[in-house]
């Protein structure tokens, strides 16, 4: 009888079966959710292969990169301006011919009158390049010049000494020493004098101006010279102390180097004066000829006059 109440061998009950058919669906569904395409598809989770969308961004549309602004280049520091500002000068009331030229040092950039590239006769001016191609072929021979030399360069710059002049131009092989100038300078209108002698050396605004860059750079005196000779410039005294510097105020024009030519030209029956300047971030050439029997102060003023025409207000 006891065994009577216990199910056959092969035969299940229905509870089991319910069970057994809930598990299943629970199955089917789970495994319908996980189906790509799916109506079932859970939208919460990730592709396989697909990144994470950034928070905040869609991901319905493509995103239009022609609507992104574009980037911007970082704006590059602006260059404090020259002291001079370029104009024209033909209403200044000088007789006789006359030039200028400034050189940024900065930028290599160049203005001036429009006769800049004109040449006139460089009288004591050229000295300066004498002086540097002296102590610059010296250091490169492994020589330095003895006290007694140096002190010989200190007055040929300051007092544009002649006699040592032109001993300092045999020195460097005359004529032979202006090819130099030119062509390590990158001078464009100069040439050397006819006769070979420095005084009639031609140079012009603008390759005054280039000469003193090429001073200032340290390519004419070379890198052992170059802050020796700019010092002797600026201690520049006497006759010769005269023209672009002196527009500036007191306390600039100690820091100016200056090296300045002036003569007689009986020959030509004119006066010629030049000027040549190196401050912090220019250098600047200016040159005139007139009427000998005028003398020397009157060029000497116009140099000055030309230069306070091109100083920018408030200088």
């Amino acid at each position: 009888m006891a065994g009577a109440r216990r199910s056959r061998g092969g035969e299940t009950s229905p509870l089991r079966l319910i069970a057994i058919a809930v598990i299943l669906i629970g199955l089917v569904l789970v495994s319908l959710r996980l189906l790509p395409g799916s109506p079932f598809e859970s939208r919460a989770a990730s592709r396989w292969g697909d990144a994470p969308a950034p928070a905040g961004r869609s991901t319905g549309q493509p995103s239009d990169r022609s609507n992104r602004p574009s980037p911007q280049p970082s704006p590059s520091p602006s260059l404090e301006p020259l002291p001079f500002v370029a104009k024209n000068l033909d209403d200044l009331d000088i007789e006789g011919w006359y030039s200028w030229s400034v050189l940024d040092r900065r930028t290599g950039a160049i203005i001036g009158s429009k006769n800049m590239g004109e040449t006139s006769t460089t009288a004591s001016l050229i000295k300066s390049w004498i002086v540097a191609d002296y102590l610059r072929r010296a250091a490169e021979n492994g020589q330095t010049p003895s006290d007694a030399k140096l002190a010989d360069a200190t007055r040929i710059i300051r007092d544009s000494d002649n006699t040592r002049a032109e001993q300092f131009y045999d020195n460097v092989g005359r004529s032979a020493s202006i090819k130099r100038l030119i062509s390590m300078c990158d001078l464009t209108d100069s040439s050397v004098a006819p006769d070979g002698g420095w005084s009639r050396t031609a140079l012009s605004p603008r390759d005054t101006a280039r000469l003193g860059n090429c001073i200032a750079t340290g390519k004419a005196a070379g890198p052992k010279w170059t802050d020796w000779l700019l010092n002797e410039m600026r201690l520049v005294r006497g006759a010769g102390d005269f023209g672009i510097r002196k527009a500036f105020p007191a306390a600039e024009q100690k820091k100016i180097a200056i090296k300045n030519g002036w003569i007689d030209r009986t020959r030509e029956q004119e006066m010629h004066i030049n000027c040549l300047a190196i401050g912090d971030t220019w250098t600047m050439g200016v040159m005139v000829r007139y009427p000998i029997d005028m003398g020397y102060d009157y060029g000497m003023k116009n140099c000055q006059k030309i230069t306070e025409a091109l100083l920018r207000p408030g200088v």
